[in-house]
């Protein structure tokens, strides 16, 4: 399959950037290796960005379904809980015990030991939290987003699917230790569980046929017209249903900016987000830009390799729906771009892979109603089995439209 176009001045700027956050961070009074301080002690916005990979809420009043408890060494790896979370369940976790790593001034627990400057060079399965904090994840292991635990949480995760706890460090550093883990699981109640759809799959959905995609080019491309990418997803929902299920997924919205989305990625934050909004390069379909940009990622890696896709809202509806239109690939590497001698992303041409990934990510959020796969006429060749992948989302009910802000129409 044909490299997709991409700017080939994204890897200089990057350099570049790296450049300055060497020099900004000289200069900053960064914390090392040590454990947190209280949360007493931190300011509002340090309590926000500790917890906002996940939420927190009172303890529930629903009623406990099941509790287990685990003991978690310091050289372990993902610890599979043999739980199996319902969307809409919540967990109550608490976890006691020390780790010492050779290179820290002295113990952490649960919570783990303060982020620095380090951690972006550490790979982390969490980096926006400490090394040797607990984490979690619910799911599918190849696309679940770990999130942070600590030493007391209580969590709502977005999906359903297996539990899994882990020590936020890289296989090759390990500390010396254990934590001891209790978890509960709260059942769903009548309210959160009305939230929650379980995808159907479907042969077809009305409206989608060979007419429809006679409309549809079945690939972008550059401004030029060179083809890129082939269109392996289509989306019918309101904008506000296909916003909230990226960002339920974990997917992050790619800033549009090149020079400040670098800036605030490598020397504002150090949170994943930061990483993933490195920007896409502006491609075509229906004549225009891509009106979304979404990734989906571990950091540190994501510049050499992401998850990320374009969509563009069709200029046409589908039985009075919204038809999103896109094209999602996978980042392996780099390589030469043969157009300018420049530098590029090399695209993994086994484009069904990034197809079905989507189709995981975004069916467990409880969100999507109807999955279906659809055949088109083609032309051309790719490492594929052809088919467009089309996700009938669930509309948001009027109450949590109510409570989140109206999107601007792309």
């Amino acid at each position: 399959m044909p490299t997709t176009p991409r700017k080939s001045g994204f890897v200089a700027l990057i350099v570049g950037s790296l450049a300055l956050f060497g020099a900004a961070s000289a200069r900053a009074q960064l914390e090392g290796d040590t454990p947190p301080p209280p949360s007493s002690q931190l300011t509002n916005a340090q309590r926000s960005a500790n917890t906002a990979s996940s939420t927190t809420t009172p303890a529930s009043s629903g009623k406990k379904r099941l509790s287990k408890d685990f003991t978690l060494k310091g050289d372990s790896a993902w610890l599979d809980t043999g739980i199996d979370v319902a969307p809409g369940e919540r967990l109550v976790v608490t976890a006691t015990g020390a780790l010492r790593y050779a290179d820290a001034k002295q113990d952490n627990g649960p919570d783990g030991l303060s982020r620095s400057f380090k951690d972006l060079i550490r790979i982390l399965p969490f980096n926006a939290a400490g090394r040797g904090a607990l984490i979690g994840r619910v799911g599918d292991a190849d696309i679940a987003q770990a999130f942070l635990i600590g030493a007391s949480h209580e969590i709502a995760p977005p999906v359903g699917g297996r539990l899994s706890i882990a020590i936020n460090q890289s296989s090759n550093d390990t500390g010396d230790g254990s934590y001891t883990v209790h978890i509960d699981v709260i059942a769903t109640d009548a309210n959160s569980a009305a939230k929650f759809t379980v995808v159907k799959s479907v042969d077809t959905l009305p409206g989608i046929d060979h007419s429809l995609f006679a409309k549809i080019p079945r690939r972008i491309g550059d401004k030029a017209g060179n083809p890129g990418d082939m269109v392996n997803f289509l989306i019918l929902g309101s904008q506000a249903a296909m916003e909230q299920v990226f960002t339920t997924a974990g997917w992050v919205k790619v800033d549009s900016d090149v020079k400040g989305t670098v800036l605030h990625g490598l020397i504002e934050s150090l949170s994943k987000e930061s990483y993933l909004t490195l920007p896409m390069s502006p491609l075509y379909l229906f004549d225009r830009v891509q009106d979304y940009g979404w990734a989906h990622a571990e950091p540190i890696a994501v510049v050499r390799t992401r998850n990320h896709l374009r969509l563009w809202k069709a200029p046409f509806t589908v039985n009075g729906e919204t038809l999103w239109v896109g094209a999602a690939t996978h980042d392996i590497g780099f390589e030469r771009d043969e157009r300018n001698n420049g530098v590029t992303h090399k695209i993994d041409p086994d484009i069904d892979l990034e197809r079905d990934y989507v189709e995981k990510t975004l069916a467990s959020t409880g969100l999507v109603a109807e999955v279906s796969h659809f055949l088109p006429d083609t032309g051309g060749s790719f490492h594929s089995n052809g088919q467009v992948l089309i996700l009938k989302l669930v509309e948001p009910s009027k109450n949590l439209s109510a409570t989140s802000p109206s999107p601007s129409s792309p």
